[in-house]
């Protein structure tokens, strides 16, 4: 395996990073400039249209012979990945570095991002009709599932990324860390058999989690693998695609989400890289190895003077005024909380 310098792919982030794009709260429309400067560097299409007729775009770059499908944003208010797209597509294109040539040599790139633009509009995780696509990779009743499927079959991936982001619950079984990113290959069936689909999957984490367990070490989770029979990834693995899910999550003192989206942006670059420069993807013990993400942590820990009481609550995150608001809300109060860990702000 071929493992980026971490010097390097920091350099490459530094360099890289869209500031014209960030916070969390990112709808289609925040978009526009950026795919307006690179127009000339990308193919750009509209491959289909939400459910309230927002377009859905479709990006790819690169003429090499291996297929990548990437999409962001199937959850609206999930969008760590769609800024990491932006920061990579900048990085692809700009010509001058050794790593992006040898992707674009060797791949082709498919991108859909934000697959739901009426949710990410509205910050919500469903989209307009209220339908969570992840669950609807079977029915396809959505509009914007059938477009991803229309893709799927018409690209025809050899691997395909799928970003998401979870909430800041999760931490590193055996730790006290936050789960800053997490990985999962999907099952296929409820046994959860190791498949061959299944081993390429992994072989790709086991790369990209070599590369950034030397950059925040420890703060890499496993996402269950329980096998959800409607769930997009559980179903393309199933098809036969290698799907590989990436799930930024919480690091200290990131609410916005700006230091996952650096670390996302070095995650994804190292695991497109790994496939464009691998000929085989037989090695994956080392994907259990990765300690699973575990439901450890809560956002706010008010403790009372002289009282044996807790009080503990999560934020739940709304948007006001086109920008997300983190709102506490009570979890539960508990005499003993030593169990818990909160967050370190």
């Amino acid at each position: 395996m071929q493992i980026i310098d971490t010097h390097h792919v920091k350099e490459i982030f530094g360099l890289h990073r869209q500031d014209s794009i960030e916070g969390r709260w990112i709808p289609l429309e925040a978009m526009y400039p950026f795919l307006e400067k690179m127009k000339n560097l990308i193919s750009l299409k509209e491959i289909g249209a939400s459910e309230r007729g927002k377009p859905i775009y479709n990006i790819k770059t690169g003429s090499g012979p291996t297929k990548v499908l990437i999409w962001t944003q199937m959850h609206g208010n999930e969008s760590t990945g769609t800024k990491a797209i932006c920061d990579l597509l900048s990085f692809l294109t700009d010509n001058k570095d050794d790593i992006a040539n040898e992707i674009l040599l060797n791949c082709t790139i498919s991108i859909i991002p934000i697959l739901n633009p009426d949710g990410a509009e509205t910050y919500t995780r469903v989209n307009a009709n209220g339908i969570d696509l992840n669950r609807d990779a079977v029915d396809l009743v959505a509009r914007e599932s059938k477009v991803l499927r229309n893709e799927l079959d018409t690209f025809q991936p050899d691997f395909c990324f799928n970003l998401h982001d979870q909430r800041t619950i999760f931490g590193v079984e055996g730790t006290e860390n936050p789960a800053t990113l997490s990985f999962l290959a999907p099952s296929e069936e409820v046994s959860r058999k190791v498949t061959k689909g299944r081993i390429k999957t992994m072989n790709v984490i086991v790369a990209m989690n070599r590369l950034m367990q030397q950059i925040i070490p420890n703060q890499i989770g496993r996402y269950t693998d329980e096998f959800y029979p409607t769930a997009t990834g559980d179903n393309f693995q199933k098809l036969g695609y290698p799907t590989i899910l990436i799930e930024s999550g919480h690091f200290p003192a990131d609410y916005e989400r700006e230091k996952s989206r650096g670390y996302t942006f070095m995650a994804l670059l190292q695991g497109i890289y790994h496939v464009a420069t691998s000929k085989e993807f037989t090695e994956y013990q080392e994907y259990f190895d990765i300690p699973n993400n575990v439901k450890s942590f809560y956002d706010l820990l008010i403790t009372f003077e002289g009282k044996k009481r807790d009080e503990i609550y999560q934020f739940k995150e709304v948007l006001e005024n086109k920008k997300v608001s983190f709102v506490p809300e009570l979890v539960q109060e508990k005499e003993e909380t030593a169990q818990y860990f909160h967050q370190k702000n």
